[in-house]
């Protein structure tokens, strides 16, 4: 086993919003290779280029500009290179079904993957996000079948959770507290020391692979209930005609009042995590209340905000049928292209069966990447002559928009669901 740092040479599976960062700080100082299976995403990162934008484009151009048999990054797309590597970090997606069950596949494939290029002594490290148990009874022997090792004798496993925040540049990779595991107490040593190395706030070394998994699960979970929560106390307080963004403001005067704000919830990880967790409580038959019910508000939310938009319209006298109506982001979150499970969607969807005509703007977002995932074609530009505006983002470009150059009219409706915009501004708040 190589259990001195020195021996460490990592290959990073998977180079998204998770694992280009991971690859660009082990680079400095490891041996690192950088694999993913599209080909385009490798011929990118070879560039020095980066269309997700976490990437340090400095940090990048030196890791891959210092790369040797001691330290240094590089990327690959050919399996045939894994094979000198001793340590393997995955980083692919973890995605939910069109059932919102687990889909598991990207992980299996890439624990195959590993398996055939596995050797004894070598560290598998998982940081895709699971629900507790995954590494050790879907990801483990899929490893053994594929290799012919046996587990903790031949081989062994580390589980470090992902945090990266997707478009922030505050709180990036090495501000940010990592939960480590291993399969042996000598191996989680080994796996906190390597990412002590790099991490400069500090690991916390969790006692089993499970409570690793499980605290990630967790972590978004509760986000999750929280923001549904809010997001309830929207639909009540737009049947009882008051600004829930004032009664927030007015509650969040006492010391100890949590300042959630409603909105639509995406992304990988608070819209995709809770189902794993409720997966796993159902496998042991205990069926979730809290979590599930959570969930239920949230994914709902798109659609309320599109029956309410359609209502105001037609209070102000619109003809729905041929309206026109323009959406203001399609990624999940502010400031970054991801558009990973974004809610902006079930939008969209809403307003085209009233019979609307709806158009999509974001500078942020990569046309072909929503054609291809969403069919949704964006438009490139925004001009006049809309019945309703609807703030689905809150991208620092949208706040100096002229809405009034946007508006058919005095009735036009500006629907705003991140209380972002100015006051004067909007029709309506979520």
């Amino acid at each position: 086993m190589n259990n001195k740092l020195t021996d460490q040479h990592i290959a990073v599976i998977g180079l998204g919003y998770v694992g280009l960062p991971l690859a660009i700080e082990f680079g400095k100082k490891y041996d690192v290779l950088g694999f993913d299976i599209n080909t385009r995403r490798i011929q990118e990162l070879q560039n020095g280029e980066d269309h997700t934008r976490e990437a340090d484009l400095e940090g990048l151009k030196e890791a891959t500009q210092a790369h040797n048999d001691q330290k240094g990054l590089w990327f690959s797309s050919d399996t045939e290179d894994l094979k000198k590597y001793n340590t393997f970090i995955v980083t692919v997606p973890t995605p939910i079904d069109q059932f919102k069950a687990p889909d598991l596949t990207p992980l299996l494939k890439a624990s195959e993957m590993i398996g055939k290029v596995l050797k004894n002594g070598d560290i598998v490290i998982y940081e895709s996000t699971v629900y507790p148990g995954c590494t050790e009874e879907d990801c483990v022997p899929v490893l053994e079948k594929a290799s012919g090792l046996k587990f903790n004798k031949d081989f062994y496993c580390g589980y470090s959770p992902e945090r990266i925040n997707p478009g922030d540049k505050v709180n990036t990779l090495t501000k940010i507290k990592k939960v480590t595991s291993g399969s042996t107490p000598e191996i989680a040593d080994i796996v906190d020391q390597l990412y002590s190395s790099i991490i400069n706030a500090g690991t916390h070394k969790a006692p089993s692979l499970k409570v690793a998994e499980a605290s990630k699960a967790i972590e978004n979970a509760q986000r999750d209930v929280n923001i549904s929560f809010v997001n309830e106390l929207a639909l009540i307080f737009d049947r009882i005609g008051i600004d829930t963004t004032d009664v927030i403001e007015a509650a969040g005067t006492k010391w100890n009042f949590l300042k959630y704000k409603p909105g639509l919830v995406g992304g990988h990880c608070i819209g995709v995590d809770p189902y794993y967790l409720a997966h796993k409580a159902q496998a042991l038959g205990y069926h979730p209340q809290v979590i599930l019910s959570g969930r239920r508000v949230n994914d709902n939310m798109g659609m309320f905000v599109a029956s309410k938009v359609i209502k105001l319209m037609i209070h102000k006298g619109h003809k729905i049928q041929g309206a026109r109506i323009l959406i203001l982001g399609i990624t999940f979150k502010e400031d970054c292209p991801d558009i990973r499970n974004t809610r902006v969607v079930d939008i969209y969807h809403e307003l085209k069966e009233f019979g609307a005509t709806v158009d999509i703007y974001d500078p942020h977002a990569q046309k072909e990447e929503v054609k291809e995932e969403y069919n949704v074609e964006l438009v490139d530009a925004i001009e006049g002559g809309y019945d309703a505006v609807i703030l689905a983002v809150s991208h620092k470009e949208f706040y100096n928009i002229d809405f009034k150059k946007l508006r058919n009219g005095n009735s036009t409706i500006i629907f705003d669901t991140k209380s972002y915009l100015p006051r004067e501004t909007v029709s309506c708040r979520l």
